[in-house]
């Protein structure tokens, strides 16, 4: 990557998308301070990335879900709020918060290998956000699944967004997805990273299903899609069929 200058709001949702290879990932472990760079500084709420990340001002979320199998769903939740030194009266009533909060309410006592995918990943956005972090990075967190529990859990996401405020840093390949979840679209070019430009998304809220019918939403999508091209990007099959839908 390669002069990266961005500057995130307070309860904003941003995503980054790019070819692969162009640093999306890397930049969201740069400023989660899983990677350090080479030059240049990441602050988080006026502090450096390192005390932000030691203060607790950070819940991440992978693709892979990265739950312990030998841990039930509460205590995979609870986790850091054990690490934390939080009491059990004050855990438990903070886990059971959180499986409301992502509709997981009867499924506390099962195991990760008993759900499904989908269910999997909101356990761990639950986990993510046990403690209330400033700011959550998710890195391709629904890549691995169905269409349709992908843009179930889109919706998901948002409401809980929009419960927590807390900021979001959205990495994805999916040009529909982030233009769907965000408040902005951040494009990023081929190897070198940098930024391409940036796409303010001015849907209406609270978006539904019906929004992805939306003519806004394809002229945005159109313009990220030219964002795209502009760097050499190659846009997946099902990115030129919604394209192509949209000139229809």
């Amino acid at each position: 990557m390669q002069d990266i200058d961005l500057t995130l709001a307070p309860k904003e949702f941003v995503s980054l998308i790019g070819p692969s290879g162009c640093g999306k990932s890397t930049l969201l472990r740069v400023i989660g301070d899983l990677i350090d760079p080479t030059q240049g500084t990441v602050t988080i709420n006026g502090k450096p990335a390192r005390q932000a990340r030691d203060d607790h001002d950070y819940g991440i979320v992978f693709q892979d879900p990265v739950l312990f199998e030998w841990r039930t769903v509460s205590k995979n939740i609870a986790l850091p709020l054990e690490l934390l030194g939080w009491d059990r009266a004050r855990r438990k009533a903070r886990v059971e918060e959180m499986l409301e909060l992502v509709e997981l309410q009867n499924f506390g006592d099962h195991h990760p290998w008993q759900l499904s995918g989908g269910m999997q990943q909101r356990v761990a956005i639950a986990r993510a956000l046990a403690f209330e972090p400033a700011l959550l990075l998710m890195d391709e967190p629904f890549g691995a699944l169905d269409e349709m529990t992908r843009e179930r859990l889109n919706l998901e996401l948002l409401a809980i967004w929009q419960q927590l405020a807390s900021t979001v840093v959205f990495v994805t390949h999916s040009i529909s997805e982030a233009v769907f979840l965000s408040t902005r679209v951040v494009v990023m070019s081929p190897r070198p990273g940098r930024i391409a430009g940036m796409v303010d998304i001015d849907l209406q809220s609270p978006r539904t299903a019906e929004t992805r019918e939306d003519p806004r939403f394809f002229e945005l999508v159109t313009q990220v899609r030219e964002l795209l091209r502009l760097r050499g990007e190659h846009l997946l099959p099902e990115e030129e069929q919604l394209l192509r839908e949209a000139a229809e």
